[in-house]
């Protein structure tokens, strides 16, 4: 036991990273359903349009779901409301019936400008500079990495 009276004092929650990585998840989340009201989307549908809009052709679940780090029985439901809001398209890919294609429609293709001052205003709300908040998304995105690697070994 330490001076603490505590057993285990590295069990202290104020130790522990995942706490605040946890709490700082919730609190992003949390500000984003506040900035994409009205929008009709919620923040993980925001995030499929995200990886849609970027793309020069439509992607297949497959992608969607590596890119977004979701397994497809997460996805498809946020397909199928995405689909039947109107912003996206699924059809079989021609080549290959087994893969599904999502594409945009053009009321996706118009939502892009609806949402393009999100990023920003996250940012103001954050509290920190854009060169901090880019820091921060690099270390997070190393961060991942290693644990994916860590899984992987």
């Amino acid at each position: 036991m330490d001076v603490s009276g505590r057993t285990y004092p590295q069990l202290a929650l104020d130790l522990q990273l995942c706490f605040p990585l946890y709490a700082a998840t919730r609190a992003v989340t949390k500000r984003y359903v506040t900035l994409l009201e009205g929008t009709g989307l919620t923040y993980p549908q925001y995030l499929v349009m995200l990886v849609l809009w970027e793309a020069d052709e439509p992607l297949t679940v497959t992608a969607l779901g590596h890119r977004l780090r979701l397994d497809s029985g997460t996805l498809t439901p946020l397909l199928k409301r995405l689909e039947a809001a109107g912003h996206i398209r699924r059809e079989r890919d021609p080549g290959d019936e087994r893969r599904v294609l999502v594409s945009l429609t053009e009321a996706g293709r118009a939502l892009e400008e609806q949402v393009s001052g999100v990023p920003q205003q996250l940012g103001q709300s954050m509290g920190i500079s854009r060169d901090e908040a880019l820091a921060l998304r690099d270390q997070l995105t190393e961060l991942v990495d290693h644990l994916d690697a860590a899984d992987s070994a």
